[in-house]
């Protein structure tokens, strides 16, 4: 099967949205976050603010590439929810988890502010929105995460206002991916010079502490910290090891820089860290990459997460488009035809989350809140659409 075919990628993106179109809007307001591998809801109460402003995305990219005003409703219900449920006025901030539509947890993450940002700018683009809730949003990242000495953004604010000494590259991994959304969105130079200082301060100068490769973890300076959950490799936001899906996450992001504002040094970058990820990750036995490894190159971690082959099949076709070499190509086959075979629920839709090195299922829950709502799924098939030059499929 050709998994480049462009009519391929559009019938797959209609795969996968059909698994939650007819269940993942909640009436009484917001989406449902938790289904299991047959659609079933499991914990319905229970939303988390990643996966509340992922599926706004989701909807409001397919919305606008299939030209559908149902599925820019379904975009609208979440930013409802988003402002009304998830923004605490009380709090002057957004609650990182609900249950029942009340408050569970108000810790201020970097990590969600940079998903809040990505749902505005794909809203934005699908014309539900104006610029201001954008710059609201960049405002908010500037007075309470930026930190000018760094050029990278902290992480996160506990209730009581208190700053963690943690720092981490996930946070502005996503921010950068949100700081270009915003530029397209917006053609405001501020997004897209703030996405170029994050790529070169991680990609470049915090990449360059650990021989060229990006590290998870780092100490309130910025320094590395190599002990940070070295106990807890399979950590869902923070493991500890090198993650092979954020060095291919990274290329594909210091190419989509590229596309607005080309520099030698991103396509270096890139393609030195999808080789490198590549070779140190790709399972020849069992196929697929494996999901973490450790400084000296050995497996920590050697589970399957479907947003690795998916975010490293957009990263090797945004870089056979750079570079113009098939053998990025074959990777992208490699990592599809691995996909299609273990990843892709053939009988319900979308795909599943985590496999075992050698391809079993670790439970029947296939999406779950803040884990997987096929955001990188679908963004990844609209990603190397756009490389094609296919841009809107009108239904």
């Amino acid at each position: 099967m050709n998994f480049y075919d462009s009519d391929f990628l559009v019938e797959h993106l209609r795969s996968i949205l059909a698994f939650y179109d007819p269940r993942v809007v909640d009436s009484s307001g917001g989406y449902f976050h938790n289904y299991y591998d047959d659609g079933r809801l499991f914990d319905p109460g229970f939303r988390q603010l990643v996966s509340s402003t992922r599926i706004i995305v989701n909807y409001a990219q397919a919305g606008r590439f299939f030209n559908r005003t149902d599925y820019l409703g379904i975009a609208q219900h979440g930013l409802d929810y988003l402002e009304r449920v998830h923004w605490r006025d009380d709090a002057n901030g957004y609650a990182w988890t609900l249950r029942d539509h009340q408050p569970e947890d108000m810790t201020q993450m970097a990590y969600g502010y940079a998903f809040v940002l990505l749902a505005y700018a794909a809203a934005r683009q699908a014309g539900l929105v104006d610029n201001a809730p954008l710059a609201r949003t960049f405002d908010l990242l500037e007075q309470r995460f930026w930190q000018a000495e760094h050029g990278l953004y902290a992480d996160e604010i506990a209730a009581d206002g208190t700053v963690s000494q943690y720092r981490g590259q996930n946070a502005n991994m996503h921010l950068c991916e949100a700081m270009i959304a915003a530029f397209e969105a917006t053609n405001e130079a501020r997004y897209l010079e703030r996405a170029r200082t994050l790529a070169y301060n991680v990609a470049v100068r915090q990449a360059d502490q650990t021989d060229g490769l990006i590290w998870e973890h780092y100490q309130a300076d910025f320094n590395i910290d190599w002990d940070y959950n070295k106990d807890d490799p399979k950590n869902l936001y923070r493991p500890w090891g090198f993650q092979p899906g954020h060095q291919t996450e990274w290329t594909k992001l210091l190419l989509m820089l590229h596309r607005h504002a080309p520099e030698a040094w991103m396509v270096e970058r890139a393609q030195s860290l999808f080789d490198r990820a590549w070779k140190a990750a790709w399972d020849a036995e069992h196929g697929g990459l494996i999901y973490g490894f450790d400084p000296d190159g050995n497996w920590c971690d050697d589970d399957k997460y479907f947003w690795v082959q998916a975010e490293s099949f957009a990263a090797a076709a945004l870089l056979h488009q750079a570079t113009n070499d098939d053998k990025y190509l074959a990777c992208y086959q490699q990592l599809w035809q691995y996909s299609w075979d273990h990843f892709v629920d053939h009988q319900y839709g979308a795909w599943f989350r985590l496999l075992t090195r050698d391809n079993q299922k670790t439970s029947d829950e296939k999406s779950a809140a803040g884990a997987k709502c096929d955001y990188h799924t679908l963004g990844a098939c609209l990603e190397v659409l756009r490389v094609q030059g296919v841009q809107v499929q009108p239904e």
